[in-house]
């Protein structure tokens, strides 16, 4: 092992929920602004830059077309003087030197003339020029200026850019000259100013351009921020409403828990105290009785105690009902469809309600919470029938589709009034949060000729086939799926083929199911198909 590894690992500290949607937010927002300000600053520049370089175009062009005028102007003032001189006449030459050198212009702006040897004749505002032999001259860009310019004469005319000390300062500036020849005299003349200026003008545009660039990003960055701040206090805001909202929620769902508790305790109380305390008071006199009948050689005593032995049974019998109301044992042992079944007797044989229960054979394919939610809304729902409907008949019925696993219960009561919606009991809020942990839906319809329930759960609590939940039956294939029948639960035995929903009647009425022990006996398929 190596030093490295013998170091704790560090891991990064795990985002919460609104942090993780506040970098939702905000990493595109700051990609897009950045995005923005490259593309706003690059498009900018751009046309900054042709812009600029039409600009520079345009000036250097004016610039050139000023030299040519200039030029011109120097002609016309000493045209007759050349036009009548030879080409050795001295003293031709000595007045057009004269009239060259007295055309200044401008601070810095003088006629200038080389001979093609190179030697200068005229330079008024630079006069340790004259009668210098400049061939060969250099300006500090490796330009050879003034032999450039004596070929440019030569040619006929042109422009040339060079570096040249301004007269007015000496510090070395950019020129642009224009010269012409005089092929009879062999002269070089020409004109030339300082562009220095027009450049400057050029980069003050250019650093104009750049400033705008930098204003109009940091502009874009002020607004993005501005809405980063926003966004990031929007978040904050809903954040705190959120958990505001979350926390009246958790107390509300506290408190329902602890009145559900209650309520719970409450009814067990009254169930051990309304029926088991009563019959275990009567067994306990009995006994005292069969004791004291013993004690005296009663021929009675038997007879007090049977009915000791009679009230310990009926006491067994109420531990049992209580027992499977907190917790079914078929729930768990033979599945949804049988525990629906016994649901459905008690209820009958308690209230005196025709119910009819119709379900299909689903061979383990409901995942154990969805067979609770079930049996759960399926309670709460009869409990609710029983208390307010004031219902005659009632219809449960489970089977699966395409979506999932539908449990529908269904009366002829005189349904829920706008107070009961609006309000929503414990019990139909219970029913609906259960739905909502599983991912399903609770539908409910009432009208005045009765009410409907609707729990639905998703397909994915429908198991695939094979998988195991608890619910086992011997014999049963361990592959087996929904079956497409429905199952038939024990009734009278004129009962349609299994293929066909087989509707089962409860309770009293013409269909109501035979007591146990009493009527024909059951068809030759009894098995019990757990959910």
């Amino acid at each position: 092992m190596t030093w490295r590894s013998a170091l704790p690992r560090r891991s990064l500290p795990a985002l919460s929920t609104g942090q993780k949607v506040f970098l939702l937010a905000a990493v595109p927002l700051v990609l897009a602004s950045a995005l923005i300000v490259a593309v706003n600053a690059r498009q900018t520049r751009q046309l900054a830059d042709r812009e600029i370089a039409a600009l520079e175009a345009q000036m250097l062009e004016a610039t050139r077309e000023e030299l040519r005028n200039y030029v011109a102007i120097a002609r016309t003032a000493f045209l007759n003087v050349y036009g009548r001189a030879a080409p050795d006449d001295a003293a031709a030459k000595l007045e057009t030197t004269q009239i060259l050198a007295s055309m200044i212009y401008g601070q810095d702006g003088y006629f200038f003339v080389f001979d093609y040897d190179g030697v200068n004749l005229v330079a008024p505002r630079q006069t340790w020029l004259i009668e210098r032999d400049w061939s060969g001259l250099t300006d500090p860009n490796g330009v050879a200026v003034v032999d450039e310019l004596i070929a440019i004469a030569r040619a006929g005319g042109g422009f040339l850019e060079f570096d040249w000390p301004r007269p007015s300062t000496g510090e070395t500036g950019r020129m642009i000259a224009y010269v012409n020849g005089l092929q009879d005299w062999r002269w070089v003349v020409g004109t030339g100013v300082f562009i220095d200026d027009a450049l400057a003008s050029v980069a003050a545009a250019r650093a104009e351009v750049e400033a705008r660039i930098a204003r109009t990003s940091a502009q874009i960055v002020a607004i993005a921020l501005v809405a980063l701040i926003g966004v990031f206090a929007t978040g904050m805001v809903l954040n705190l409403r959120e958990r505001r909202l979350a926390d009246a929620k958790l107390r509300a769902l506290t408190e329902r828990v602890i009145d559900t508790q209650e309520e719970e305790r409450g009814r067990v109380a009254r169930e051990l105290h309304d029926s088991i305390s009563q019959i275990l008071v009567g067994t306990r006199y009995a006994l005292e009785l069969a004791r004291r009948r013993l004690a005296g050689g009663d021929a009675r005593a038997a007879e007090s105690l049977e009915k000791g032995i009679a009230g310990i049974g009926q006491a067994t019998q109420e531990v049992r009902r209580i027992s499977r109301d907190l917790r079914p044992g078929l729930l768990d042992d033979l599945g949804l469809g049988p525990a629906l079944k016994q649901l459905a007797e008690d209820f009958s044989a308690r209230t005196g309600i025709e119910t009819d229960l119709e379900t299909v054979v689903f061979r383990n394919r409901i995942s154990a919470d969805a067979r609770i939610a079930f049996y759960r809304v399926a309670q709460e729902a009869l409990t609710n029938v029983e208390r307010h409907a004031g219902a005659t008949a009632v219809a449960i019925h489970l089977r699966g589709h395409r979506r999932g696993a539908l449990l529908r219960i269904s009366d002829d009561g005189r349904g829920l009034t706008r107070e009961d919606r609006r309000s929503g009991g414990l019990g139909l809020r219970n029913m609906q949060e259960r739905m909502e942990q599983l991912g399903g839906s609770l539908r409910l319809i009432s009208t005045a000729r009765g009410t409907v329930i609707e729990a639905q759960v998703p397909l994915s609590h429908m198991l695939p086939p094979g998988s195991r939940t608890g619910e086992t039956r011997p014999g049963e294939a361990a592959g087996a799926g929904i079956r497409p029948t429905l199952a038939r639960l024990p009734g009278p035995p004129a009962a349609p083929p299994a293929e066909a929903p087989v509707p089962v009647r409860h309770g009293a009425g013409p269909g109501a199911r035979p007591a146990p022990g009493e009527g024909p006996p059951p068809p030759a398929d009894t098995r019990k198909e757990p959910a």
